[in-house]
């Protein structure tokens, strides 16, 4: 079977149901990941959703700020709410994806994007989004499997992860080695993380790492697509169990264009289980 997964800051999924729904008529994903959702449980769009088969639905809310919600065709086995670095501010949950046999674990993340200065010392903010790499690449070695384990971890890491890691997921490197977002020390914690489960970048098994990758375009650009300065915050990362499974991916550019648009776009992957 196939299984199509879907990661999106929709930047406030009330002002943007709209696209939600256009985009889930367009691209059918099997679950969708939002993340700054920005609205409280009892008001987010469930109908909306419920109309187009997504019956299966995980949110965790607040107003104004952050907000996380997966929405899904299949059937969860289980549902786990995360709170991260002592705060209780939406920015992690988790959903076993009953597929038949072992469950495939799903994490939305959204994680900080930390403020403008880059130094923990000045600013909390930032202080607070290396605090949740720490915790996050300490939590998944946790549940690292033995090496001699019959059945390796299938799981699913996706959302804001608000790094652009590598050379080419930003505009120019060089000029933002000092911007938080693809500061060294961002850089080498996203690293720490990917390191503590092995992770597979899923786009970068399609677009090699020398090539520009782009999800998210500041809403200062007048025209984003003529500046094109970009940046990679927008991940679906796999453990080494889903390689062999891993079977496309796709970074919907064009609906940077669309009326009331996100600064983000959606960002699928597909598996074939």
């Amino acid at each position: 079977m196939s299984l199509s997964i879907a990661t999106w800051n929709i930047n406030s999924v009330r002002l943007r149901i709209g696209n939600v729904e256009r985009y889930l008529r367009l691209r059918k994903p099997d679950v969708l990941c939002l993340q700054e959702t920005k609205c409280p449980d009892e008001f987010f769009p469930h109908l909306a959703f419920e109309a187009l088969g997504y019956r299966h639905r995980l949110v965790q809310g607040m107003k104004s700020y952050n907000g996380v919600a997966i929405l899904s065709k299949v059937p969860f086995a289980a549902t786990t709410v995360h709170h991260r670095c002592g705060k209780e501010d939406c920015r992690h949950i988790e959903a076993a994806l009953d597929l038949g046999g072992d469950p495939i674990l799903l994490d939305n993340l959204y994680i900080p994007a930390g403020g403008d200065i880059p130094d923990p010392d000045e600013n909390v903010k930032f202080a607070h989004k290396l605090d949740f790499y720490r915790e996050m690449a300490k939590w998944y070695a946790g549940h690292k499997p033995r090496p001699r384990a019959r059945k390796g971890l299938r799981r699913i890491a996706v959302g804001d992860l608000n790094v652009a890691p590598l050379e080419h997921d930003v505009w120019n490197h060089k000029q933002l080695l000092k911007i938080v977002s693809h500061t060294p020390v961002e850089v080498d914690l996203f690293g720490q993380m990917q390191a503590s489960l092995d992770w597979i970048d899923v786009p970068r098994r399609f677009v090699t790492a020398d090539r520009k990758l782009y999800s998210w375009w500041s809403y200062r650009n007048n025209d984003w697509r003529v500046s094109n300065r970009g940046r990679r915050l927008d991940h679906i990362l796999a453990t080494p169990a889903l390689s062999g499974a891993i079977s496309g991916h796709r970074i919907d550019t064009d609906l940077r264009d669309w009326e009331k648009a996100s600064d983000h776009v959606p960002v699928m992957a597909t598996f074939d289980l």
